[in-house]
């Protein structure tokens, strides 16, 4: 049977899960999330394979590039991905890429941007069912009334994460 190599990697934001599978990145996702098994099933599934703890080139240039986000020297990753979901799910997930380092979008924004204006609910969980945290940036959407909306990882860590990129974001737009 095919496997998911994936590996636990705690920082001093959060304990994370990170997985593999030939090759390319399926699972970056907070290890004590309420969703970890329906997201996990849904990989494993949806891949034919099982979870092995095993290291891969993968997973650790993973483990490089976020600490290098969380440090403030990267704005976006450069790391193979592999989407699991459907069709509807794939499409929120693209749409989350391109919201931009440093701003946010709210379900109703994301919801406009795949054409699908009446599908905010839907939107929202595809959202939560995201498998790829910071690399599809699912901390950067809000309410529609700017407020912080629920967030796999917990509020604090969406928090903080929003704060990392203003931070850097005006940072880099300061002249020098």
């Amino acid at each position: 049977m095919n496997q998911i190599n994936i590996q636990y990697y705690k920082t001093g934001l959060a304990e994370f899960i990170l997985g593999s599978y030939e090759g390319k990145l399926c699972l970056l996702d907070f290890r004590y999330r309420k969703m970890r098994e329906t997201v996990d099933n849904r990989l494993q599934n949806g891949l034919g394979a099982h979870f092995v703890e095993q290291d891969d080139a993968v997973l650790q240039q993973t483990r490089k590039q976020i600490d290098e986000y969380l440090q403030g020297q990267r704005k976006s990753f450069d790391l193979p991905l592999l989407t699991v979901g459907t069709d509807f799910q794939k499409s929120v997930w693209e749409a989350l890429i391109n919201i931009p380092y440093g701003e946010t979008a709210s379900y109703l924004d994301l919801a406009r941007d795949i054409n699908n204006e009446k599908a905010v609910r839907a939107v929202a969980a595809a959202n939560g069912a995201n498998a790829i945290a910071l690399i599809i940036p699912c901390h950067r959407i809000i309410g529609s009334n700017g407020q912080l909306t629920g967030y796999g990882g917990g509020l604090p860590v969406k928090q903080k994460l929003l704060s990392i990129e203003k931070q850097l974001a005006f940072d880099l737009a300061e002249p020098a």
